[in-house]
């Protein structure tokens, strides 16, 4: 009897392991595909002339071209704990509202934060101007701990996250969309920036490395539990 529910019990651990291991493997096929799928978008894109803000919004897909005309609003966003060349930053986020009347955050560009994280002061870009782009997603928000966002001094917000309703109410906006536009970076004005979808992030090829290697542990528990069992009927 205590031989069957070690059996039992020995197989349970095993199912079990096996489940976990290929529950895992399965969210980092599901992270490739998300991020393939968002390179494919901007390489789609790139292929086509910008369109006017109003227009890319309403767009299906996630990444587009936008050219367009309009005025920056009150309020800087900085958006803290942002990697560029291996130092600790933040991104600089202002609401651009164009002259058909749609309004985005836009990506400003990065700036280090100095030793004692003393917040930086920004100066506003030229407006009215004409801005130019991708409209795309916003940078992941990774565990949401912690309020969104933290008052920095007048009409300044240290944000650990782009939450679209945070930041509207905060901005005084009806609403703000939950993708952000990133500026070209041959515009002259603005902080350091490229158009780096998957910046501090694993490339799509190596998700399905870690995949592999997931599926593969679960294969192994699984031949190790049919091994043992096959040693038992031998005994």
């Amino acid at each position: 009897m205590m031989r069957r529910h070690t059996r039992v019990l020995g197989w349970l651990l095993a199912v079990v392991a096996m489940v976990v291991f290929c529950l895992l493997g399965q969210w980092q096929l599901q992270r490739m595909q998300a991020k393939q799928a968002l390179l494919d978008a901007q390489a789609a894109a790139a292929e086509q002339p910008p369109v006017p803000l109003a227009q890319a919004l309403a767009a299906p897909g996630a990444v587009h071209g936008v050219v367009d005309h309009g005025v920056f609003l009150p309020g800087l966003v900085l958006l803290d704990n942002q990697m560029r060349h291996a130092r600790a930053g933040v991104k600089l986020y202002r609401p651009f509202r164009s002259d058909a009347g749609s309004v985005v955050l836009v990506d400003l560009g990065w700036r280090p934060l100095p030793a004692d994280r003393a917040l930086p002061t920004v100066a506003g870009p030229p407006s009215p101007v004409q801005v130019r782009g991708l409209l795309a997603p916003a940078p992941a928000a990774g565990l949401a701990l912690g309020p969104a966002l933290s008052g920095a001094g007048p009409q300044r917000w240290l944000a650990s996250r782009l939450q679209p309703d945070a930041l509207a109410a905060a901005l005084q906006l009806p609403a703000l969309p939950t993708r952000v536009l990133r500026l070209d970076p041959a515009l002259p004005f603005g902080d350091e920036r490229d158009l780096d979808l998957l910046p501090n992030t694993l490339p799509p090829q190596r998700h399905l490395g870690y995949a592999v290697q997931w599926f593969g542990l679960a294969l192994a528990v699984l031949v190790v539990a049919l091994v043992l069992e096959w040693r038992r009927r031998r005994q």
